[in-house]
């Protein structure tokens, strides 16, 4: 990717995924921008003030810019006003800012894998009929109605848990683990720092133009394991394990349209001091 692809606007830029992926955006020679109020951006970045509330920021934010990169969202918070407000009135004004000041861009949302079923018959695909009932998932189920309604250029990617990097993300597990009580024996889809790069990286490039798309890596894997990993003990347990596909995301479409997970195991990014 060259400089010449234009500049690129990303949201979220100081979160978990925001501050991993902007450097490596940088490295590749594009030209970035940040979405930011008053805090410090990765080498090389443009710092842009802006607020998803502020309707006159965001088009001054997205003014020239040739794709947008959403990232920015509430997830595990205990106000449902916040999350709702957040991820789906802010990212309605971002895509209003964005028809206004700069209609011929890329828009890349960023989305969860968390929208499918519990009960799913099969890991999630991108086709299943939706009916999150928690706040997280079904806000992000109707900002992604909104991209795909608004007449922009857009791409959606959802995600599974994101770990690496030293994020700090799989260490947080645990207590998530054992205040939603999950069978040991459940499967997880996931996907390293390195490879929300791949994938944004296809999608600035335009190979997911009109499409939503689940990006994981090659192996979902127990929850057993993954806690085994980090060097926390997990009960082991025979009993049958409902809801067998539950967090488990079919990727065969990103596969298809040409991601390739550069970490395809959770144990090769613990060979190569990747976690």
């Amino acid at each position: 990717m060259e400089r010449q692809f234009g500049k690129i606007l990303v949201t979220g830029a100081t979160g978990l995924v925001g501050s991993r992926l902007l450097p490596r955006l940088v490295e590749a020679g594009c030209e970035c921008a940040a979405l930011v109020r008053g805090k410090k951006v990765a080498s090389g970045v443009t710092a842009v003030e802006g607020n998803l509330f502020d309707p006159a920021s965001l088009e001054a934010a997205v003014r020239d810019v040739k794709a947008v990169i959403h990232l920015a969202a509430v997830f595990r918070s205990p106000d449902t006003e916040l999350i709702w407000k957040s991820n789906l009135e802010g990212t309605r004004n971002l895509i209003d800012a964005v028809k206004i000041t700069a209609p011929d861009a890329r828009f890349i949302f960023a989305s969860t894998s968390h929208v499918y079923d519990k009960s799913n018959p099969h890991p999630g695909r991108e086709d299943d009929a939706l009916n999150p009932q928690h706040a997280y998932p079904a806000s992000k189920v109707a900002a992604e109605k909104k991209l795909r309604e608004s007449g922009l250029n857009w791409s959606v990617l959802r995600f599974p848990f994101v770990y690496g990097d030293g994020d700090g993300h799989l260490e947080e597990l645990p207590k998530h683990i054992v205040a939603a009580n999950f069978h040991p024996a459940m499967r997880m889809s996931t996907v390293h720092h390195r490879d929300i790069y791949t994938a944004v990286n296809l999608a600035l490039q335009g190979t997911m133009d009109g499409r939503v798309v689940n990006i994981a890596d090659e192996a979902p894997t127990t929850l057993y394991e993954l806690l085994q990993l980090i060097g926390q003990p997990m009960a082991p347990s025979a009993e049958p394990l409902t809801n067998p596909w539950y967090l488990h995301a079919d990727a065969s479409l990103a596969r298809s349209l040409g991601f390739q997970a550069s970490v395809r195991t959770i144990y090769q990014a613990a060979q190569e001091n990747l976690l």
